[in-house]
């Protein structure tokens, strides 16, 4: 963890930065009151992963006094789609690579990382962005870091606490959207998909229910993520789901809008 080493020297303020491979997003919050003081958004457009980061980086630095102050704690968020859950009682942390090779493309000098989740006895194992940490090393010194996919079940699996109804959750991003289903802390699917069309949206949801046994009449589906009433994906998804809702974020107290609170969920709870 980054910490300043004198009690005089600390700014209780904290830097939250979520890379992924179309950018970089980040908050600033106070932490004392446990609350945010900026967002920002910083888009890259498609970046190759071979791409040098620091001069993909080093621009949004220059630009954004923010992301050279002091803070007392820094918390890297990574996001990409090379993830997966393990229950804590299948979990052995010298065969990190073999739980991903089922879902993704593994090479022998890939490095792996997990996410603990012993509330909900289980494990997120993934890839973190090595170039992209070795960058912030440089920058920071020392930073925790975690992946994106265990900060969105474990707020998702908060929310559902005694509530027994099996409920859907999708996040939106431009490219790309997870699914989970979650009833009374419970975690009863994740998955992550690729789409190009609102088609594609539907066809996945619809297809992920159907596994589940959920009916399209009944079960209940919340959006999140970069999705809006209006938006295309919004009414296909209105079209087959009856109880379908943008996500309650009114627990989130912070100056900014529904919709902003929405697209950075992840991010504002990291």
């Amino acid at each position: 963890m980054y910490q300043n080493t004198s009690i005089t020297d600390k700014t209780y303020k904290k830097l939250a930065i979520q890379v992924s491979l179309n950018g970089l997003s980040f908050a600033v919050f106070d932490t004392i009151l446990n609350k945010p003081l900026a967002l920002k958004t910083i888009s890259m457009g498609k970046v190759n992963v071979l791409s040098r980061i620091e001069d993909l980086f080093a621009e949004a630095f220059q630009n954004h006094p923010e992301l050279k102050a002091g803070y007392d704690e820094i918390v890297i968020v990574h996001s990409n789609n090379l993830s997966t859950f393990v229950p804590t009682a299948l979990f052995d942390e010298e065969y990190l690579g073999s739980y991903l090779q089922f879902n993704t493309k593994v090479f022998e000098t890939d490095f792996f990382a997990f996410d603990e989740l012993p509330t909900y006895e289980m494990n997120n194992v993934y890839i973190p962005y090595v170039n992209m940490n070795n960058y912030f090393i440089d920058q920071f010194g020392t930073f925790d870091y975690k992946h994106s996919h265990t900060i969105l079940v474990q707020r998702l699996l908060e929310l559902s606490k005694n509530n027994d109804e099996r409920k859907m959750f999708v996040h939106v991003s431009d490219s790309h959207f997870e699914i989970v289903v979650a009833q009374n802390q419970q975690l009863l699917l994740f998955n992550t998909f690729d789409y190009k069309t609102p088609e594609d949206f539907i066809y996945y949801i619809l297809f992920t229910a159907e596994q589940l046994q959920l009916n399209p009449e009944y079960f209940p589906l919340a959006l999140l993520g970069k999705i809006a009433e209006n938006d295309a994906l919004y009414e296909v998804v209105y079209q087959y789901v009856r109880h379908v809702s943008l996500m309650d974020v009114s627990h989130l107290i912070n100056p900014f809008t529904e919709a902003e609170n929405r697209e950075h969920f992840i991010l504002l709870h990291s």
